[in-house]
C-alpha cells in the first residue's frame, strides 16, 4: 500500500467521525441556540476543511470553507440558525458523505460537484450582508490568518490574557524521503492542536495547506500536557526529529510579573507535572485496526476453541497427568483469549443510533409532522457480526414509526394528545441477550385495517380474517409485499419493509415481537444474541446421530412418555405442566427412532414446542460455522460445529423449524 493510500484511509476514518459529530450538533441547533453545539459544529467543519485541503481534495475543501463561513456568522452572533440554513447545511453534509464514499473507493471526489450547495450558501451569506464570493464579514479571522501573516492567530475565547498555560517552542523536521511532507506536517499539527493552542507557526498553516512545506516547522504551543505528551503527538513514522525547548514562563506571568512575590518562584513545574501525568500516553492508547484483521484473528480463536475440546478429550482418554496439567493451562489461556477477542469485537449501539435522528427529522419534515426522538442505551454493546445486519431493520422500523405510527399534529390535538409525537429507542442487556425497543405514542396498529388489506391482497379469505386474533393479525404485517399505506410515496407504500425486518433479525438469530394499543401507540421489541460466533449448545443424540440445540432456545428438559401423545390436526401434541405443546419430529433430518425418552422444550417468540431425543450428552461451548453456498439455506439448520472428537454436528435453528 502506498503512502498516499495509507493517508487516504486515515483521512476517511477521521473525516467520517467529524462529519457524524457535525450532523449531530446541527440537529441540536435545529431545536434552539446552543453555544456548545455551535462551537462543536465549527470545530468539525474546520477540521474537515483542513484535512481535505491537505489531501488535495479541492471540491470538498471549497464546500467546507463556505460552510465554515456560514457557521462563523452564527458563532459570532451576526446571524441566527434558520430552517433554510439548516436544510442547506444538512444537504452539504449529505454531499460530503458521498464525497467520502468516492474517496474511500479510490476516487478524488471530483465527480461530486458542490456548486449547487456552495451557491445556496453564498446566497444566504449575501442575504446576511456577508456576500462577495469569499467569506466577507463571515471570514474566519480566528483560524485563518490574513494575507502576509506567517502566524496563526489565537482563537476567540482563548485569549492570551486569560491563558496561563506553559508555552513550548517546537521544531518538527519531516524525513527527507517523505513524498508528502505537507500531509505529514498537517497530521502532526492536528495532533498537537488536540493537546493545546498553537500560538505561532512557521510556515503558516495556509502555506502548508497549499503544499508550501519544505519539511521543517517551527511553532509555539501553549499546553498543560507536558513535553512527553507533545513529543508523542508530533512523532510519527516519517518524522525525523522533534525538538522541544524548555518551558517558557506562562503568558500570564510575563504580562503580570508583579503578581509573583519577590524571591519566590511560581509553583508552575509541580502543577505542570501533575497535569502531564494523565495525558502522557494519550496518543497511543487507541489503535485503528482493519476489521478484516479482527475477523482473521477471530477465525484463529475459533480454531483454538475447537482444538481445545479435542485436546481435552484426548487427555481424558489417555489419562496422562502431565498432559492434563498442560492442557488445563492451555484451556485457561484459550478461554481468556476468547473472552478478550469477544470484547474487542463488541461495538456500542451508538454507532447505529447516532445516524437515526437525521432519519426521524427527514421523515417528519416530509410528512409535515412534529416528532421528538429520544435514544437510550446507546452504550450497550453488540458483536460487529450482529451490528452489521442491524442497520437496515432499525432504519425500516424508525421510518414506519414516524410515517405510520405518529399522527398529524391536528389529529393528535383533536385526540387530546400533544401536537408533537414521541418516538423512543432504547437498548439494554437482559441476561445473555440484548433487547432493543422502539416505542411510539401514535395511533397504534389498526387491526381491522390490517385484516381488510390482507383480504384485498388475497393473503387470507374473509372467513379466516374474521377468526384471527390480534397477534395473528399483526403477524400479517410481516408478510412479503404487505403494506397498509393508502398511497405510494417516497417513504412508504411499496410493500418493502417489515418482511425485510423479520428476515434480517432472524438471520441474526434474533426475534421480533410487537405490542400495540389502539390510540396509544406501538412497541417493537428486538431480542438479539450478543454474538453469533461462539455459543453455548446442548448436545443431544437421536437415532445414533448428534445434534446441537442452542441453550438460549431451550426452556426445559422433560421425560417423554409416548402414551401422552395426542393427535391434533395434522400433527401431534403432548401435555406438559398444563400446556399443550406441539411435537416436532426430526425424522426427515436424521431418521426415526423408537428409543426417544427425553423431550427438549424449546421456544421461539411466544411459541413453545417439543423435540423428542434419545439422550442428552451435555452442555458445550462451540463455534458455529455457516453452511457453504454450495449447500445453501436449509430449513431448521443455522450452521454446523465441530466437536472435540472431530464429529461435524448440525446446529438447529428453532426460529425456522416452527414455520
Amino acid at each position: 500500500m502506498s503512502e498516499f493510500e495509507q493517508y487516504r484511509s486515515l483521512f476517511v476514518a477521521e473525516s467520517r467521525e467529524n462529519l457524524e459529530n457535525l450532523v449531530t450538533n446541527l440537529l441540536i441547533l435545529e431545536k434552539g441556540s446552543d453555544q456548545n453545539a455551535i462551537d462543536e459544529s465549527f470545530r468539525s467543519i474546520h477540521t474537515l476543511k483542513g484535512a481535505s485541503a491537505s489531501m488535495g481534495f479541492a471540491d470538498m475543501e471549497r464546500l467546507c470553507h463556505t460552510m465554515e463561513d456560514a457557521l462563523q456568522l452564527i458563532r459570532s452572533g451576526s446571524a441566527e440558525m434558520s430552517a433554510d440554513l439548516e436544510n442547506i447545511l444538512l444537504s452539504c453534509t449529505d454531499l460530503i458523505e458521498e464525497m467520502l464514499d468516492d474517496i474511500e473507493a479510490g476516487g478524488d471526489s471530483s465527480s461530486k460537484n458542490p456548486d449547487q450547495q456552495v451557491q445556496a450558501l453564498h446566497v444566504w451569506l449575501e442575504h446576511q450582508g456577508a456576500g462577495g464570493g469569499a467569506a466577507g464579514k463571515g471570514e474566519n479571522q480566528d483560524i485563518k490568518e490574513p494575507a502576509g501573516e506567517s502566524c496563526d492567530m489565537i482563537p476567540v475565547g482563548e485569549g492570551a490574557a486569560q491563558d496561563d498555560r506553559p508555552e513550548y517552542g517546537m521544531t518538527i523536521i519531516v524525513a527527507p524521503e517523505c513524498m508528502m511532507k505537507d500531509v505529514r506536517a498537517m497530521i502532526a499539527i492536528q495532533n498537537l492542536e488536540a493537546l493545546g493552542t498553537i500560538r505561532s507557526i512557521q510556515p503558516s498553516k495556509e502555506a502548508i495547506d497549499e503544499g508550501k512545506c519544505e519539511g521543517t516547522i517551527h511553532l509555539t504551543i501553549a499546553s498543560d500536557a507536558g513535553e512527553e505528551a507533545l513529543r508523542t503527538a508530533a512523532q510519527g513514522s516519517e518524522i525525523a526529529t522533534v525538538e522541544i525547548a524548555a518551558a517558557a514562563a506562562t503568558r500570564k506571568d510575563r504580562e503580570s510579573p508583579a503578581t509573583t512575590p519577590a524571591g519566590k518562584q511560581p509553583a508552575e513545574p509541580e502543577r505542570k507535572q501533575a497535569a502531564a501525568t494523565p495525558d502522557k500516553n494519550r496518543e497511543i492508547k487507541n489503535l485503528r485496526v482493519d476489521i478484516a484483521q479482527l475477523d482473521h484473528i477471530m477465525n484463529l480463536v475459533e480454531d483454538l476453541v475447537i482444538n481445545r475440546g479435542r485436546l481435552k478429550q484426548i487427555a481424558e482418554e489417555k489419562k496422562i497427568k502431565e498432559m492434563d496439567e498442560a492442557i488445563s493451562m492451555v484451556e485457561r489461556s484459550v478461554s481468556e483469549l476468547q473472552s478478550l477477542m469477544m470484547m474487542i469485537r463488541m461495538i456500542p449501539l451508538s454507532h447505529i443510533f447516532n445516524r437515526l435522528p437525521r432519519v426521524v427529522r427527514d421523515v417528519a419534515q416530509y410528512d409535515h409532522k412534529e416528532v421528538e426522538f429520544v435514544m437510550e442505551g446507546g452504550e450497550t454493546e453488540l458483536d460487529r457480526s450482529v451490528m452489521d445486519g442491524l442497520n437496515d431493520p432499525l432504519l425500516h422500523l424508525i421510518r414506519n414509526a414516524v410515517n405510520h405510527g405518529i399522527e398529524d399534529p391536528a389529529v393528535r390535538v383533536k385526540a387530546g394528545k400533544p401536537a408533537k409525537g414521541l418516538v423512543r429507542l432504547s437498548a439494554y442487556r437482559d441476561r445473555d441477550n440484548v433487547i432493543i425497543k422502539l416505542i411510539d405514542d401514535g395511533a397504534g396498529i389498526n387491526v381491522e385495517k390490517v385484516k381488510k388489506k390482507a383480504v384485498e391482497k388475497g393473503l387470507i379469505s374473509a372467513e379466516t380474517a374474521a377468526t384471527l386474533t390480534t397477534d395473528e393479525a399483526i403477524d400479517l404485517l410481516f408478510q412479503p409485499g404487505f403494506s397498509t399505506a393508502d398511497a405510494i410515496t417516497d417513504i412508504s407504500g411499496r410493500g418493502v419493509g417489515l418482511d425485510v425486518v423479520r428476515r434480517s433479525i432472524e438471520a441474526l438469530k434474533g426475534t421480533i415481537r410487537v405490542e400495540t394499543t389502539p390510540g396509544h401507540g406501538s412497541t417493537f421489541e428486538l431480542l438479539l444474541p450478543p454474538t453469533m460466533a461462539i455459543v453455548d449448545v446442548m448436545i443431544v443424540r437421536l437415532n445414533n446421530r448428534r445434534l446441537a440445540i442452542p441453550i438460549s432456545s431451550i426452556v426445559e428438559v422433560a421425560n417423554f412418555r409416548k402414551d401422552t401423545l395426542h393427535r391434533l390436526g395434522k400433527g401431534e401434541v403432548t401435555l406438559i405442566r398444563d400446556e399443550v405443546l406441539q411435537i416436532l419430529w426430526l425424522n426427515e433430518m436424521v431418521g426415526s427412532s423408537d428409543r426417544c425418552e427425553i423431550l427438549i422444550v424449546v421456544q421461539y417468540q411466544k411459541r413453545k414446542c417439543c423435540i423428542p431425543v434419545d439422550a442428552v450428552e451435555g452442555k458445550q461451548e462451540v463455534v458455529v460455522k455457516p453452511l457453504s453456498n454450495f449447500i445453501g439455506t436449509t430449513k431448521g439448520i443455522s450452521g454446523v460445529t465441530i466437536l472435540g472428537d472431530g464429529d461435524v454436528v448440525p446446529v438447529l435453528d428453532v426460529n425456522t423449524m416452527q414455520e
